[in-house]
């Protein structure tokens, strides 16, 4: 059964003491309002991680997530984080391939591969992002821009490999445009991703594949994006820095 996975991504917001006053937030309202089939995931900060993984108690579904990590295993790369500095303190979880990072900081498919497999070589869970922007949207083929993203970066991973990998789809043309993405084609475009992943892999492996949305997901629109059938979760950004915002998504399953 696919894991239901509600991702906060903090982005470069919270200082020190705000992020950990929004974690015991969150891990406070868990305990008493969510059932243990939802895992969460919070995406903060580098400055965040090793105080966050201390509030994080295991037996919990809330696990320590980063926003992003290199290529490399280590070496002269100033300002950069490798995998295996988020795993020394108990990172779990990687955001690989955002749109933002895609577009401001013009990370290739060929990178992001290879922060895919050092990733899975640390033995953290990436979140590999895809996505289409408005252009594509409106006068391109949106299906295989994002099938061209997950061949050019995923599809060199073995069957066991891809089971390991949870994918977000951003359709960063509803993101900051005033457009909306509506249920249909959230759900439209997660089938089609699981069906390019069923055509490599096959069904079965496709279906154990957790799928998240990652398109302005709030309180309000939550359920009925989670009840599309191949929607598994989302990757939140704005209401992820608010407890009781991110805790209302992730009781809409």
């Amino acid at each position: 059964m696919r894991k239901q996975i509600v991702a906060g991504n903090w982005k470069m917001n919270n200082n020190y003491d705000e992020g950990l006053k929004l974690v015991s937030e969150v891990v406070n309202m868990a305990k008493d309002e969510l059932g243990p089939d939802v895992y969460l995931v919070l995406a903060a900060p580098f400055i965040h991680q090793k105080a966050i993984s201390q509030l994080l108690s295991t037996g919990e579904n809330i696990y320590l997530g980063a926003q992003n990590c290199h290529e490399k295993e280590n070496g002269a790369y100033t300002g950069e984080v490798s995998v295996a500095m988020l795993s020394s303190v108990g990172t779990e979880y990687v955001i690989i391939g955002h749109s933002e990072r895609r577009e401001y900081f013009q990370e290739t498919n060929e990178q992001l591969a290879k922060k895919v497999d050092l990733v899975l070589s640390g033995k953290l869970t990436p979140i590999f992002c895809c996505g289409e922007p408005l252009e594509v949207r409106e006068h391109g083929d949106p299906y295989k821009h994002v099938e061209n993203q997950i061949e050019e970066s995923l599809f060199h991973l073995s069957a066991e490999d891809i089971k390991k990998t949870v994918i977000a789809y951003e359709p960063i043309w509803a993101i900051g445009t005033g457009k909306t993405a509506t249920s249909d084609q959230a759900q439209y475009m997660h089938a089609a991703i699981r069906n390019c992943l069923s055509k490599k892999y096959g069904q079965e492996v496709a279906g154990e594949i957790s799928i998240l949305y990652g398109g302005s997901c709030k309180p309000s629109n939550a359920k009925e994006l989670f009840s599309c059938e191949d929607v598994d979760g989302g990757l939140i950004g704005g209401a992820s820095l608010n407890a009781r915002d991110f805790i209302d998504i992730a009781k809409s399953f």
